[in-house]
């Protein structure tokens, strides 16, 4: 089995972070960057990220960032506790999962989030991991690390829609906000 496309990037602060999710999130919206946070998103919208990473490594602070730029305003708030946080622009679902709270893979089923996991929609699963394979593939992974006083951000695509994703990452030599040229490759 071949590798699947991969980027490294370096986050040396929240503004890098705020950064990526701001490059990342009119891809999601299928939206040029430059439209209104508010404009309505286009027929190629959504898409399924998955989150990976130690406990603080910043997968819900990249969230809210990316919740931002695709427009959401008001409070924020990690679905720790509730496990599931929804938001709507336009005609455009926004579901952001956590499942750290699982002891069970097949328990995220039994809450019955497998409805959730639209095409259309913008999902966004934290601890993934946590429901052990049951879950589809993610269009891309992204997995926060510790390095220094930043982060590094792994992106990994599975799918077309990611690959496309990618690709447009991966245009520039230096992302803005990162301070350094990506890692790895495509």
């Amino acid at each position: 089995m071949s590798a699947s496309p991969s980027l490294r990037l370096h986050l040396p602060d929240e503004t890098a972070t705020e950064a990526l999710a701001a490059r990342l999130a009119p891809l999601l919206t299928d939206r040029p960057a430059p439209a209104a946070p508010d404009a309505p998103p286009g027929a190629a919208a959504g898409g399924r990220i998955h989150l990976r990473g130690d406990l603080g490594a910043g997968k819900t602070a990249f969230v809210r960032a990316l919740l931002r730029a695709c427009g959401i305003k008001g409070r924020i708030k990690s679905p720790s506790y509730a496990l599931l946080e929804s938001y709507k622009i336009s005609n455009l679902y926004f579901y952001h999962f956590d499942f750290y709270r699982f002891s069970d893979p097949r328990e995220w089923l039994d809450a019955g989030f497998r409805d959730l996991l639209r095409d259309d929609a913008v999902v966004l699963i934290e601890w993934p991991e946590r429901a052990q394979g049951l879950l589809p593939a993610p269009d891309m992974e992204i997995f926060l690390a510790y390095a220094d006083r930043g982060r590094d951000a792994d992106l990994t695509v599975y799918t077309a829609r990611g690959q496309a994703w990618l690709n447009v990452l991966t245009q520039t030599a230096s992302p803005p906000g990162t301070g350094a040229p990506p890692r790895g490759g495509a």
